[in-house]
């Protein structure tokens, strides 16, 4: 009788993991561009953390609607992705609030290009993603020097990697930034790279880093402003390795009860 009962809670209890199946992680990638300069390759990203997510098991939704940055909605995902978004992003101060929660909760961010230029008169969403954009030169080839090749994000890079793009310069950087990738600035043409950055970071300026912040996990990668960028499976693979790093467990303490520094 007892091996029965045993034999029966055996059954019960696979019938029950293969009835409730581990749910898959959900990502947002969010687009929201302000009034100003809009990137043409929004909908490329789109299409290509579409396919991320299908390669690694996550569902992906999209939107460029405010509305969905509170924090009921933000519960359900595992990673915000700012794809591109420019100049001002959210509609309210209830939304801004909503994003520190999510971040304090332990969520993760990432995000691309344009994400910097995003609330630039918001030092606290400059802090999470670690820095600023303040201008760049015209779009051009350059060299970019892989700082961290140990990370999902750059590992299958050599030491340089050569690529047309907008160089962003960037300022207010975070100083607990993992710097992974850095423009070599001897590459890049611009007649007024003196005025700025100069010699303030010496030969190589920051393009791309990670970072631990208030108890979420942050990528973040300047790169990407050309549209087939998004089909190249070199940045393809630089995004997914950013996305996979970022949905990795913190070692930090949850900050949830921490009060908002917005």
């Amino acid at each position: 009788m007892k091996i029965k009962l045993l034999l029966l809670t055996v059954v019960l209890g696979l019938n029950s993991v293969f009835a409730n199946p581990s749910a898959k992680k959900r990502i947002l990638v969010y687009t929201k561009n302000g009034k100003g300069y809009v990137h043409k390759n929004i909908p490329f990203s789109v299409e290509a953390w579409k396919k991320i997510g299908e390669a690694n098991n996550l569902i992906v939704d999209v939107s460029d609607d405010p509305a969905v940055m509170n924090t009921e909605n933000l519960a359900k995902y595992s990673c915000l992705v700012f794809s591109n978004t420019c100049n001002d992003i959210f509609d309210t101060e209830e939304q801004k609030q909503a994003l520190v929660d999510y971040i304090h909760r332990g969520g993760a961010f990432v995000g691309v290009h344009s994400a910097s230029d995003s609330e630039k008169d918001w030092p606290w969403y400059a802090a999470m993603v670690g820095g600023k954009f303040k201008r760049h030169p015209a779009f051009q080839p350059f060299e970019i020097k892989v700082i961290n090749k140990n990370h999902p994000a750059t590992s299958m890079l050599g030491e340089t990697w050569k690529k047309e793009d907008e160089c962003y310069y960037m300022n207010e950087f975070n100083p607990n930034n993992q710097v992974l990738l850095a423009a070599d600035m001897r590459t890049v043409k611009d007649s007024e790279k003196e005025v700025y950055p100069g010699r303030t970071f010496g030969d190589y300026l920051p393009l791309a880093w990670c970072h631990e912040f208030e108890g979420g996990r942050v990528f973040y990668t300047a790169l990407g402003h050309d549209s087939k960028d998004y089909v190249d499976p070199v940045f393809v693979q630089h995004l997914t390795g950013g996305l996979l790093w970022a949905l990795g467990e913190n070692s930090k303490e949850s900050h949830s009860k921490k009060k908002s520094k917005k």
